[in-house]
């Protein structure tokens, strides 16, 4: 018995940890939902992670994602998480991504290897690319729905894209599956109706030391930052990663 998984072990034997353990995850975006994700499949057992995101922690980040504190601001937000994970389990298998996923960047992403993806971004292009690819590849996917202007916890539900309601990025994005002709996807997402963020400033300006690229963005009242809290984008990571470990383990018959 591994001693940092013996309680894992309890609930899902040797056999269970061995699963997970020769598993590979990939995590795109590590925002709000995506670290605390990373976080917990680490904390699972999973022995492989690949971590996706483009951006560098900013201070706005602190109000909500795993790897942004005053010490890791400036960093690359792969690289605080590598550096995170590898610190739980050292044998992880971690491989990290510096880029921003869209159908430009895809390639060595997605690859045959791949037990589950997590689509953590909110860019819906990249995440429509990314949904349409991994189904395409028979990689099982859960995705993110809306986390912004949430304050409920207690709303937030796994179902079939085909069974949301009051989401709107969820409307968003079952149109476009319609279009392309995907007809299931596994999903986390709020029923609480959407709070309207308090003025489009931009939240970034002035915020960083280093050269943030969202610093200089222009916010419309229309498109403005989505306000956001602690405690709502983590169990959005946290639900993410029980439904990919309880997956992988029902795959098996573990």
């Amino acid at each position: 018995m591994r001693d940092a998984f013996s309680r894992t072990e309890l609930l899902i034997g040797a056999d269970g940890l061995a699963l997970l353990e020769a598993s590979t995850v990939a995590v795109i975006g590590l925002g709000g939902v995506g670290s605390w994700a990373a976080e917990a499949l680490a904390r699972s057992g999973v022995g492989g992670l690949v971590l996706v995101d483009q951006d560098r922690v900013c201070v706005t980040n602190i109000n909500r994602q795993l790897i942004a504190a005053r010490s890791t601001i400036g960093k690359p937000k792969v690289e605080v998480m590598r550096d995170r994970v590898l610190d739980i389990d050292p044998r992880i298998r971690v491989e990290t991504f510096q880029r921003h996923y869209d159908a430009a960047t895809a390639e060595g992403i997605l690859r045959p290897g791949l037990s589950y993806v997590v689509d953590a971004i909110d860019d819906v292009a990249a995440k429509m690319d990314l949904i349409v690819r991994s189904t395409a590849a028979g990689i099982p996917i859960v995705s993110a729905m809306g986390a912004g202007n949430k304050l409920d916890p207690t709303r937030i539900e796994v179902a079939d894209i085909s069974e949301t309601s009051i989401c709107p990025l969820a409307r968003v994005i079952r149109k476009e599956l319609r279009l392309r002709g995907v007809e299931r996807l596994k999903v986390v997402f709020s029923r609480e109706p959407p709070l309207e963020a308090d003025g489009a400033e931009n939240p970034c300006r002035g915020g960083c030391d280093f050269d943030c690229p969202k610093r200089d963005m222009t916010w419309s009242a229309r498109r403005a930052a989505p306000g956001s809290v602690s405690f709502v984008p983590p169990v959005f990571g946290f639900i993410i990663a029980a439904e990919v470990v309880r997956d992988l383990l029902a795959s098996s018959g573990s």
